[in-house]
Formats: C-alpha cells, structure tokens, sequence
C-alpha cells in the first residue's frame, strides 16, 4: 500500500481543474554566479538505484538493485544502464533505505523490515555491480524497530540518526473516557564510521493537552537533520487523529500547523515540538530527506499530505523556531491545486529541486526548480514528462559542483538520467535507464 498519498488521493480524486495550467517563471538571479556551489568529486560514483515490483506495478517492495558508473557515462546519452539485468541485490526485505557518501564512494543502507530489518550496513562502491559489504554491520531494531526511518546527516559523513514511534496506543481517564493517544519514539545516533549505535533516547511526544483531547497524536517520526549550530536535531512528523467517540483513526480531519521535534544533539535529550502557522502538511517526507540546512544557515523543510493547501516550503530559523514571516506555496507558486512534493533536495546558495505532483495530474510526477531567496517555483522543461512518471518512492539525488543528477523514469518504461547545472538551470539528458515492466528507477547516489 502506498501511504504517502493516503489523504491526498481523496482530494485528487475529486477534483476537476481548469485544462489551463501555468507556471511562475524564476526570477533568481542565481545563474550570475558560476562557482562552484557545493564539493565536486571529478572521480566521482554515481550509483542507479532500482526497485522491483512485488504485487503490483510501481509499488517497489520487491527488493532494491544497485549499479554505479562514472560521472562520464552518466551523462552520455548514449550509454544504457540495466540495473535489474547487471545490478546487485541490496539487502532489504523491501525497498532498501540507502544514502550515500557525498564523494559516492560509500552506501549507507538499513534494511527495512523483514528477518534483518533494523540492521546497519555500508557497501563500498566499486564500479557496475561490485559493491563490497562491510564485515561489520549493527542491528537497531531492539531500539528503533524493524522499519526505521532514518537520515544521513550532512556533517562531513560522520554520523547518522534513526527514528521510530511504537504503534500509538488509546489511554482513557478513570471514568473510562478518552485521554490521548501516544506512542513512545526512539531517537538514536549512528556512528557511521565504525558502524555502531553512539546513543539513543526513548520517550513520549506529547502534545498540548487540548489537542491530544481530540484525538491528535504523532504516527510516526522521519527526516532528523543537524542545525547550523550542530546542537539542535529537527525531526519531521506524521500527524494522524484519534475519533475519541470511536477510537478508530480519522481518514480526514481538521489539520494542525505542521509540527517538528526538536531534541539537543548529540545528546537527544529535551525533545519539544514546535508548530507552524504557516504549514498544516506533515513533515517527514516518506522516502527521502526531507529537511535541508540552507547556504543561509536556516533550515527549509517540506510538507505533505495537505489536501486543502497543498505542500510547502517552511523555514526553520537559527533559534530552532519556525519562522511565518517565510512562506512559499507550490499551489500559489506553479497555479496548480493540491501539490504534493514526493522527494526534493537543496542544490546550494537559496536553489533546491522538487519532484511533485498534483490533484488532476494522477500519480504522474514533475519537478520544479525552486529559488528560496525569491520565493519562486518554476516546472523543469526539457525532462521527458509520461503519465507513468511516478516519483513516489524517489530517494536519490547527486549534488556534485554545480551539478544536479536524477534518474527519470516512468513505471516499466525506460528512461533516463537528466542533470541540471545548478546556477542555469539548463538540463542535459544524460544515460539511458533500460527498465521493466512493473518496475521504476528511485535514486541516484
């Protein structure tokens, strides 16, 4: 089942939209500066990652494969990559949770579910299909469950963190009448490095007494990312809401401002939850980062699931508080109803690219290039758009320099990988992604 659109399909579904669309056009003056903007590896990986079919077409829990060649051929147009024929197996009972160095040099991976799921192991990459798995790995699973959501932090590949809310469960008051709603999460510390749990932390979320009363509680947890000052953690959340009448989940209800836990780092102590004004999507993203230091030293954070008013980009400041002065909305920004940001990622200096979709559009995918500084959204041309396209279980992008690399494309159809020249704009179609029916390409690494 794909939950990431569990609430946006009611809306899509329902709504008709005007056949005129309409995007805003860029308005950053982002391409008068041609430095590079981020670490660039001339001898870089890039390593294509596919997911197989289970049951049904496009739903990517039948296993992940891998397969990695040079910055060259990646971009020659000329040159096909199969990863379901010449790839490796990683290991994950579905699709495998996989990072990667920022020199692609290395995959993080913890395998989701299954009889190892919660166990950590890194993969050296080597070229095409011969990655060489750590001797060492750690299971995480007695802490943080079998299916953790978890993020590499951008702190020179040094540490991860992973974390997990226990199945919520209904508390009642002595005259058995409803209370709240909660589970117990689980913050924990990766050293990467030598592939060990540095620390973790177990207690409740809850919230205001008054929302917790009608039933609003946190599912689950995703998308931890380090603050500028490297003290803070900020986690996304799932929000779901308890009928206090019934005791059953809610399929629709009225949202509260999007909500992060703050914790101290390294420490994951002092969790507290702020609140946005400006947000009422959730914040953790389903399969990808979600959350970004930006150049400004604040951090930009994605919403999902809001039918009404589709996703955002909120800020989070250097106090560790959303800031509302800061709104940009892909609905107002694109014309478009219902936007949904499935995956996207910051490229450096105020430019991030998304990958949505949007009511009336299906499940088929677009991206959006995004300029944080001028608050403007403008859809990528020069990408080959199919109603295939689905960029739902998307995880991986490469920022290499000034370079953007992703792989596009539709379900069992072949596509490619595209790379953007960050300060420009301009898109190159690169090589050639030979797929399989039923499958789908869901990252660069």
């Amino acid at each position: 089942m794909n939950m990431r659109k569990s609430t946006f399909k009611l809306l899509a579904c329902g709504l008709v939209l005007s056949t005129l669309s309409f995007t805003v056009s860029c308005s950053s003056n982002d391409d008068k500066n041609t430095d590079p903007v981020n670490p660039e590896t001339p001898d870089r990986w890039i390593t294509v990652s596919g997911a197989l079919m289970q049951d049904a077409p496009g739903d990517g829990n039948g296993g992940t494969m891998v397969y990695a060649v040079t910055k060259q051929n990646a971009k020659d147009p000329n040159y096909s990559i199969n990863v379901y024929e010449s790839g490796m197996p990683v290991q994950s009972n579905r699709t495998a949770r996989l990072q990667s160095s920022v020199d692609g040099s290395t995959l993080f991976n913890i395998t989701y579910t299954g009889a190892n799921g919660g166990e950590f192991m890194t993969y050296k990459v080597n070229g095409a299909k011969n990655f060489t798995q750590s001797g060492t790995t750690v299971n995480i699973s007695q802490y943080a469950g079998t299916s953790p959501r978890w993020n590499k932090l951008f702190d020179g590949d040094k540490s991860g963190v992973a974390v997990n809310v226990t199945a919520p469960v209904i508390k009642t008051n002595d005259d058995k009448t409803y209370k709240h709603t909660r589970g117990t999460a689980t913050i924990l510390g990766l050293d990467l490095k030598n592939i060990l749990i540095s620390g973790y932390k177990q207690y409740e979320l809850p919230l205001t007494a008054e929302e917790e009363s009608l039933g609003h509680h946190i599912f689950r947890l995703d998308a931890p990312t380090l603050n500028k000052a490297g003290n803070k953690l900020i986690v996304g959340t799932w929000m779901r809401k308890t009928n206090p009448a019934t005791g059953q989940n809610e399929a629709t209800f009225n949202r509260l401002g999007s909500k992060s836990v703050v914790v101290d780092y390294p420490s994951l102590e002092n969790p507290k939850i702020i609140t946005s004004t400006v947000g009422f999507g959730d914040t953790s993203g389903f399969r990808s980062f979600n959350s970004f230091l930006g150049t400004d030293g604040n951090i930009y954070q994605a919403t999902q699931r809001d039918t009404d008013k589709g996703s955002y980009i909120l800020r989070i400041n250097q106090n560790n508080e959303y800031d509302n002065s800061f709104v940009l909305s892909l609905d107002t920004a694109l014309g478009v109803k219902g936007s949904y940001i499935d995956a996207w990622r910051y490229a450096g200096n105020g430019i991030a690219y998304a990958l949505y979709t949007h009511a009336g559009a299906g499940e088929q995918g677009f991206v959006a290039r995004i300029d944080l500084n001028a608050k403007t959204v403008q859809k990528v041309e020069g990408i080959a758009y199919d109603p295939a396209l689905d960029f739902g279980q998307y995880q991986g992008f490469v920022v290499d320099g000034n370079e953007l690399y992703i792989a596009v494309t539709p379900v069992g159809k072949d596509g490619n990988i595209y790379v953007i020249d960050i300060p420009s704009g301009a898109v190159t179609k690169g090589a050639k992604l030979i797929n399989k029916p039923g499958n789908h390409y869901i990252g660069v690494f």
